[in-house]
């Protein structure tokens, strides 16, 4: 099973208002577990940084000025992504703007079907409590100490961390078996146990003629009806 995490910096906070992705970061799982195959590239969005947006991203329009359009990086997106599900903290964000960019280079927009969100997990999972991806890698003890910015890859790696945590931990299904089976081991090595022979299960015959007596004694019992 493939899956992607991936996570998007941007403009801004709505394409439909002009704002373009500066940079994209996806992160390869196989069976829940990272390959170290992962796609990285900053882009250049053809408009102005608002001090805002650079104010999390730390990304200038003089750093992003000589780097490729989207539609110069499009095609290697898709290809790395390709039929994999899709992974995102607040999902139909990144989705949007990723969707946004593909319709100004004339491509098809990635379906929403195959995209987790783990916003959504992580509120069914802790209802009231925050849920942004800082405070989830401070539950999970993922190291935050190189998120001084947000960067996409890093974000993308983080959140890989957190998904596989969400949905259960590296071996999903098998931490609380595998966690029973050393409470099991380590109690038989704890306490020794007398051995004692099993016990008859054949009736004896005075236990047959008891048990006769006792059934004579009812008063129309419902197998003789």
């Amino acid at each position: 099973m493939r899956e992607i995490v991936f996570d998007t910096e941007t403009t801004g906070f709505d394409p439909k208002s002009g704002h373009r992705v500066v940079e994209i970061g996806c992160v390869e799982l196989v069976n829940h577990v990272a390959t170290g195959e992962t796609f990285h590239c900053y882009i250049n969005p053809e408009r102005d940084m608002p001090p805002d947006a650079e104010a999390v991203h730390g990304l200038s329009i003089d750093f992003l000025s000589d780097k490729p359009l989207f539609n110069d990086i499009a095609d290697d997106f898709i290809a790395f992504i390709g039929d994999a599900a899709l992974i995102a903290h607040n999902a139909p964000f990144d989705m949007g703007f990723v969707n946004a960019e593909l319709e100004l280079t004339g491509r098809p927009a990635l379906p929403m079907d195959k995209v987790i969100d783990t916003v959504q997990l992580a509120r069914r999972k802790f209802p009231g409590a925050q849920v942004n991806l800082d405070a989830l890698c401070r539950r999970f003890n993922v190291d935050l100490s190189a998120r001084v910015k947000h960067g996409a890859l890093l974000d993308a790696e983080l959140l890989a961390e957190v998904y596989l945590e969400l949905i259960g931990g590296r071996e999903p299904g098998l931490g609380l078996s595998a966690a029973k089976a050393t409470d099991r081991s380590a109690a038989k090595d704890a306490i020794a146990r007398p051995r004692r022979e099993p016990r008859p299960h054949q009736p004896t015959a005075d236990e047959l003629a008891a048990h006769i007596a006792f059934l004579e004694k009812l008063k129309q019992p419902i197998w003789s009806a």
